[in-house]
């Protein structure tokens, strides 16, 4: 699937910059893409991965990890920059994300690699996680976000992807997951359970084998109930 006809259902996109995916030519395309379709633009670093796509939990020291990180999101920003457009926040990805969400040292890390670039960086994480209270505790702007691809267990957390069925590629199970997200607040657990999940922003992937046809559906359940979708800062 060409990703670029994900654009105009977006408000939003995740970067890659070069660590798990992505090189100069499809991170300058993909900017240059963002600006075209009024996209705000966040840098996805991740651990030095490419093999695994970055969905491999790798356990490095904290300033070889910071040091990663800003190198990462200022090759980002300054491509962006070149571009005239701006990097409005920092998601990362895969392993590292999921491990930042309950592990406070490396949450730290990455809070601490945002404000040393810069006080305009905001950080994007999974909602009641541990990125989400170091932020507010080091004054770093933090977005939570919710994921309508992915499925959770009962502690708010994305199920392993080792697991069957973790991934949602229907699009009606996929809108049904953001309608639960956007009116209630709440997603439907493995377990049975309902789990409040407070989002500002929802994440389709781009390398769902799905993702256009979830995006347009989400695109157009929104509109039926009239709900506004916008970027979230």
């Amino acid at each position: 699937m060409i990703l670029f006809l994900l654009f105009p259902f977006i408000t939003s996109c995740n970067i890659a910059c070069g660590f798990h995916g992505g090189d100069p030519t499809h991170m300058e395309n993909t900017i240059k893409n963002a600006l075209k379709y009024n996209v705000q633009i966040g840098a996805h670093p991740s651990y030095p991965d490419q093999a695994g796509f970055g969905r491999r939990k790798m356990k490095l020291e904290a300033t070889e990890l910071k040091a990663m990180l800003k190198f990462q999101i200022t090759t980002l920003t300054s491509m962006t920059d070149s571009l005239g457009g701006k990097v409005s926040y920092v998601k990362p990805h895969g392993a590292l994300y999921n491990t930042a969400a309950d592990n406070k040292e490396e949450a730290t890390v990455i809070v601490e690699a945002i404000k040393e670039i810069g006080d305009e960086l905001a950080l994007l994480g999974m909602a009641g996680s541990e990125m989400e209270a170091v932020a507010q505790n080091q004054g770093v702007p933090f977005f939570a976000e919710a994921f309508a691809d992915r499925k959770y267990n009962s502690r708010g957390r994305l199920l392993s992807r080792d697991l069957p069925d973790s991934v949602i590629e229907e699009p009606n199970e996929a809108v049904a997951q953001v309608i639960s997200l956007v009116l209630d607040q709440q997603v439907h657990s493995d377990q049975g359970t309902n789990v409040a999940v407070n989002a500002h922003s929802i994440c389709v992937h781009g390398d769902n084998a799905q993702a256009l046809i979830i995006l347009q559906a989400i695109d157009q359940a929104l509109q039926e109930r009239k709900i506004l979708k916008k970027a979230f800062s």
